[in-house]
């Protein structure tokens, strides 16, 4: 009879363990596709994005031509044409003979330079700024979201060229315009996010225990801004090389000895009839590249937060 009981008790117990482990296991098979979705997903848009980032670290070294050197005997050489030298050309000259192929490649480096430190910079600044803010609040926070609400009054790219205008084009100083004109976005996503986070329960026990406020805000606030914080730097790195691509087509961005993409787009505009390649071979670059950090922030968006992507 014990021995009975003790079983079908047993097996009570086992039915009753089984049936509360079913509804985990299954939720957990359903996160493990989605999971597995994301990843692939995420991978298939860092393929592009990373091919650009190898062509602009490593394509500069591995072409043996000059992207500042002139040679007035292969002016306007069309794509697949020949040069005196009896070389082929792959994307052609322009119109004082320089290759199109090493300024494109010498391009996108200013670009990705120009691109990830504007990022760094106004990511940084805009991080800081929008979490003291939102933690401290009262005339801190009214003070520096004033201050960002009269920046945003100012179209972005107006403000660029303001600023270019005033401190001339070099590579150093279209970092420094962009870092003023991107940091407010930063701060309002990091500010946004930290007045979510303070009032969790987390947060509370933190500050009941007797945290310090760097020590809440190393912990736990920072690290809870992180993700959105993130998706929107792959997001704006996009606009950020937009941005510096116009501001060289002005003139104000990088400087002759530094060819971007625009300053090769405005240098071949006068050429559209005669030699096309000159303005739309670097116009598909920065227009693929710009499409491919779009995609990705995207994908990265949705593998962070899959129940964005459910909703």
């Amino acid at each position: 009879m014990m021995s009975r009981e003790t079983s079908k008790a047993s097996g009570v117990t086992s039915g009753a363990e089984l049936t509360s482990q079913r509804p985990n296991a299954l939720g957990a098979e359903i996160r493990r596709p989605a999971l597995r979705s994301g990843r692939l997903v995420l991978l298939s848009w860092f393929g592009p994005l990373l091919a650009f980032i190898l062509v602009a670290v490593v394509g500069p070294i591995l072409v043996p031509f000059n992207p500042l050197e002139v040679r007035l005997a292969d002016r306007l050489v069309p794509p697949g044409g020949v040069l005196s030298s009896g070389a082929t050309t792959i994307f052609g000259t322009d119109q004082v003979g320089k290759s199109m192929g090493a300024q494109l490649l010498q391009g996108a480096r200013i670009s990705f330079l120009v691109g990830v430190t504007t990022i760094c910079i106004a990511g940084s600044v805009g991080l800081v700024i929008g979490v003291v803010s939102a933690y401290y609040g009262r005339f801190l926070d009214s003070l520096l979201m004033r201050l960002a609400d009269i920046q945003l009054a100012f179209p972005s790219i107006l403000l660029a060229i303001l600023i270019a205008a005033v401190l001339g084009p070099s590579v150093p100083n279209v970092i420094i315009t962009l870092s003023v004109t991107r940091w407010v976005t930063f701060a309002r996503v990091a500010r946004a996010t930290t007045l979510m986070t303070k009032e969790l329960e987390f947060v509370q026990a933190a500050r009941a225990v007797g945290a310090r406020d760097g020590h809440i805000l190393l912990r736990h606030i920072i690290p809870s801004a992180l993700p959105p914080f993130i998706v929107l730097a792959a997001a704006e790195m996009g606009l950020v090389i937009l941005a510096e691509a116009s501001l060289s087509f002005l003139g104000l961005g990088t400087p002759p000895e530094h060819p971007s993409w625009g300053l090769i787009i405005a240098n071949g505009r006068d050429y559209l009839t005669t030699a096309w390649w000159i303005s739309t071979l670097p116009g598909i670059a920065l227009a693929l590249l710009v499409l491919s950090l779009g995609l990705f922030g995207d994908a990265l968006r949705d593998y962070l937060d899959p129940r964005a992507k459910r909703r």
